[in-house]
């Protein structure tokens, strides 16, 4: 009989991907579904492990990866990775793999959704409603933004950027990106021209934020790049909360440009009641639930733990992190 290599993952997961990894493996895991797991028990938890499941909120760094001297494979159920030290990975040959592709449409359907929130000052008159403050209908109650027609700016023209991209179409927004460098595919199949970023703040009506959270785009936006953006404009970001120098935007929304912003990621998270975002009207915020659907969720844990058995048995995936 064949002896099941030992795992530990960081949360349990849907019972799909549960019993792929039961099937497979000799799983462990920390059992309280809506915490996050101590470090300590973190570190107990990898001590035996040949596979390791993470989520994005876990940091798995340098220390992480000593306590696992049996460790070959880590699986993250997330496209992004910048809570793994990968040098630290590298250096021992362990292989990293994530789940693209899976909650592409989900988080682009996020975006648009604070998007449009913003924009038509949702969140705001459904409060103005339950403070009962809803009063006789005027020409300027409650007046907002139009999105149809307008300009739409993606910064970070990966597979969300590019699905974002592509609902525009049916908005009839002319679509323009910003990316490390020019996709003409883009320019063949949506039309989209590409933007030097400074370019393309200023041109935009609506800016969509979707880059991966690297050295280079850490605090990519600031005050001067608030500044740049249209007096009516709307910011998003599902991208990463870092990217944004939070208390500069905080000052940007309200000296008036951009006009309003949706937010599902924050530099520190999770926030709490009395952060100053909270405090302005002209912000939506969610907490980090960019591929949150039942399905993408359970498609998301479903591929994780693929990822994880097809390294630990010596299978190809397309999903290893290069």
């Amino acid at each position: 009989m064949k002896i099941k290599p030992p795992i530990f993952v960081t949360r349990r997961l849907p019972d799909p991907a549960m019993a792929i990894l039961a099937e497979h493996c000799t799983v462990s895991w920390w059992d309280q579904v809506e915490m996050p797991i101590p470090r300590d028990e973190l570190l107990r938890g990898v001590a035996a492990a040949e596979g390791l499941l993470c989520l994005i909120t876990d940091r798995i760094d340098a220390e992480v990866i000593a306590a696992a001297p049996r460790l070959c494979a880590v699986s993250i159920m997330a496209v992004g990775y910048d809570n793994i030290d990968r040098a630290a990975l590298a250096a021992r040959g362990i292989t990293l793999t994530n789940t693209p592709d899976v909650l592409t449409e989900t988080t682009a359907d996020l975006a648009w959704a604070l998007l449009l929130a913003a924009a038509r000052r949702v969140v705001e008159g459904h409060k103005l409603i339950e403070r009962g403050e809803w009063g006789p209908w005027h020409p300027l109650q409650m007046v907002g933004q139009d999105i149809y027609g307008r300009v739409l700016g993606v910064v970070g023209a990966g597979r969300i950027g590019q699905a974002v991209l592509r609902r525009g179409r049916g908005f009839g927004m002319r679509l323009i990106y910003h990316n490390r460098r020019p996709n003409p595919i883009l320019a063949a199949e949506l039309g989209a021209e590409y933007r030097p970023l400074n370019d393309l703040l200023a041109e935009s009506d609506a800016v969509v934020v979707t880059a991966p959270l690297t050295d280079e785009t850490r605090g990519m936006f600031g005050s001067a790049q608030f500044a740049l953006m249209k007096p009516a404009s709307i910011f998003v970001n599902v991208a990463r909360g870092p990217l944004v120098r939070e208390d500069e935007l905080v000052a940007a929304l309200r000296a008036g440009r951009p006009w309003a912003a949706g937010l599902d990621v924050f530099d520190r998270e999770p926030i709490g009641p009395d952060h100053p975002l909270l405090a302005l009207p002209n912000v939506v915020l969610t907490p980090h639930i960019g591929s949150a659907s039942v399905a993408t969720r359970v498609r998301m844990a479903t591929l994780a733990a693929e990822n994880l058995v097809a390294v630990l048995s010596g299978r190809a995936t397309p999903h290893i992190v290069k």
